[in-house]
This record gives structure tokens, sequence and C-alpha cells, in this order.
């Protein structure tokens, strides 16, 4: 039976403005993630992805602050340690993290192998030069990068190869958990394959233990990942496998974002797009009831009061007032009424061509 790896329970970090006010981008996360599993978190852009990303590296620089609650990596709640611990026996070794635009996090008058032998200073100080070259060369040809890229200068590489060897890099120290923040942003098809590729062989050679994939592109995380998240104005709205996620999601969020984005899998192709009206709420104000009610095509005067607690349904779990057969019956009179809605602008349609 596999153990778990990560546990994030009652996790509350915000941001602190000049005004001094407290902004809560992620409010009472909690989830866990299973040695040897990829969990994929996703949601639009200002959900609070990327700053979950730092707070599970315990990057707390102002304006990010820490508030509440625990992150245990393999048994140690890091919240517990020192920065200096964070910091030598934490970061790269338990816990490893590849920045959003990883590209531009190379410093372009470094050779690579100044990166590596940074590290190995810090982590791995009776290695000689030669002895990380050798470990660095090995390391980067198991993943199918030339060792001549270790000589190489940021600059002189493509972006999909910058993208590798940060990946790389940054798991140079075999760390229990990664962390992804969208690693195949800004890539084309064949460089994002290439880094989804290269995670996986990551995970299948034992380099790292278990998987963390942030992205917004939801459809991807069908391919990479075991389970996918949802968060939603800092919080967590829904939880399942990958299939669950993509073909049958529960929450009314869940089920806007696959609406709006195009899904290329089977029996998702002629799905109809459509927008998700309005915007995330400000955080800065606080929220009674649901934080999706005024996007909510759904909503009752009851979503607006009270806190909505997450529910369990057969190892699923999502953050609604309503239970999944009121949602699902909802969703199949929407999907009807689309249906009708799409037949008649075509017949509109038909009608003026032939006038």
């Amino acid at each position: 039976m596999s153990k778990n790896i990560l546990e994030v329970s009652g996790l509350k970090t915000f941001y602190k403005t000049r005004l001094k006010e407290k902004v809560f981008a992620v409010d009472g996360v909690d989830f866990v993630l299973e040695e040897g599993k990829t969990l994929g978190i996703a949601g639009e852009s200002g959900c609070g992805k990327s700053t979950l990303a730092l707070s599970l590296m315990g990057f707390y620089f102002a304006p990010l602050h820490y508030g509440e609650g625990s992150i245990v990596v393999d048994g140690t709640d890091i919240m517990k340690l020192s920065k200096e611990q964070l910091r030598k026996q934490v970061s790269g070794r338990e816990i490893a993290y590849i920045p959003q635009a990883a590209m531009n996090a190379l410093n372009p008058t470094m050779k690579i192998i100044r990166f590596i032998e940074d590290i190995m200073k810090e982590h791995r100080p009776e290695l000689s030069k030669q002895q990380v070259w050798e470990l660095a060369a090995e390391r980067f040809q198991t993943l199918n990068l030339s060792p001549n890229v270790l000589n190489s200068y940021p600059n002189e590489l493509s972006g999909g190869m910058k993208q590798r060897t940060v990946i790389a890099i940054s798991t140079i120290l075999n760390p229990k958990v990664l962390i992804a923040d969208e690693p195949t942003s800004a890539l084309d098809v064949t460089s994002q394959k290439a880094v989804v590729k290269l995670l996986k062989d990551l995970l299948d050679k034992k380099f790292i233990k278990s998987l963390v994939f942030i992205t917004h592109e939801l459809p991807l995380l069908y391919h990479v990942t075991d389970d996918i998240v949802v968060m939603y104005a800092g919080e967590i709205v829904e939880r399942g496998t990958a299939h669950q996620m993509i073909f049958d999601p529960l929450h009314p969020y869940t089920k806007k974002l696959m609406g709006s984005i195009i899904v290329p899998e089977e029996g998702m192709k002629g799905h109809k797009l459509a927008a998700i009206p309005g915007a995330p709420p400000n955080l800065k104000k606080a929220i009674v009831g649901c934080r999706f009610a005024e996007r909510c095509s759904f909503a009752k005067d009851s979503c607006r009061t009270g806190k909505i607690e997450s529910r369990t349904v057969d190892g699923r779990i999502y953050r609604c007032h309503f239970d999944i057969r009121t949602l699902k019956e909802w969703y199949r009179h929407e999907e009807e009424q689309q249906d009708t809605d799409y037949r008649e602008t075509d017949h509109e349609n038909i009608r003026i061509r032939k006038a």
C-alpha cells in the first residue's frame, strides 16, 4: 500500500498590501499525495495555483506570508522548521520546484554546469568538481539530454532545451516531491510532449517519488496525472480522478471550466464552447457563502449565506451547497437547452443564407 508523501492540511497563506490588507490567495487548502502518484492542480489565472506552489516550497518572502496550517513532506512538517533548515534540508532534496517561465530562470552569464556546481556545493560539498561533472553528465544522458549542454550558456539553447535543462537541474538531488508550475506554457506542441515525457521518465526512473503538475490547461492533465484538484478563489472546489474530472465534473465551476475549452479527447469533441461569465471575486473583501455564486447559473439565495462545506461521495470531493443528483439534473436540462438553442441558430442561419 502506497504511503502519503505529501500531506497539506488547513493551509492559509496571504499577500499583505501596502495598506496592510491581507489577501488570502490560499485559503484552507487540504489534500494528500501518495508516493508514486501525480496530482494535477488546475484553475483559471488568479485562482491561487502558483501561490500554492510557492507555499508548498516554504518560499515566504514579502509580500507573501504564511498564515496557518501544515505541510508534511514524508512525515516532517516543514512549517515547523527554520528558514535555514528549510534551505539546507528541504529545498531541492525533499521537495523541488520548477517555476513558471522556467526558461527565463537561468542566468545568461553562467554555463549550465555552474548551476549544478552551486547546488552541489551547498548540499553535497564532499564531491569534487570532476565528480559533479560526471554525475551531471550521467543524469543528462539518462534524461536524453546531451552532456554538451553542461558546457553551454542558456542563450545557446532552444526554448524546449532550456525547459528540459531546468527540470534536470531542479531534480539533480532526487527530491521526493517535484512541483512543476505550468512547465509546458509558451512551448510548441512538440516541446510540450518532450517535457511531459521527461517528467514521466523522472517518475519511472525513481529520480522523483511524486509529482504535482500545475496548469490552466485542464485537458492536458488527463494525459499526465492520476488525480486532479480544481482551485477557485483560493479554495479547492473539487477533487477526483483525471477521468472523472474531465468527463464527469461535479462542481459548477469545474463543469463550466471544461465547457470553456477545446477538449480533443474522444467523446468530448462535440461539446459546445461557452465562456464563464463575470470574474473571480475580490479576495480583499470577506466572502460569505460560495465564492463562485456570482458566476454560477444555478446559484440560489442559500448559496450566498454561511460557509460552504466540502462533500465526499464515493471518494470524490466537491464544495457545493447541492447534492450530486440535483447538480446532474440541472446539467442535463442545461445541455438540452443548449442543443435546442444551437439547432434554432442553425435553422436561422440557413434561412438567412437562402434569403
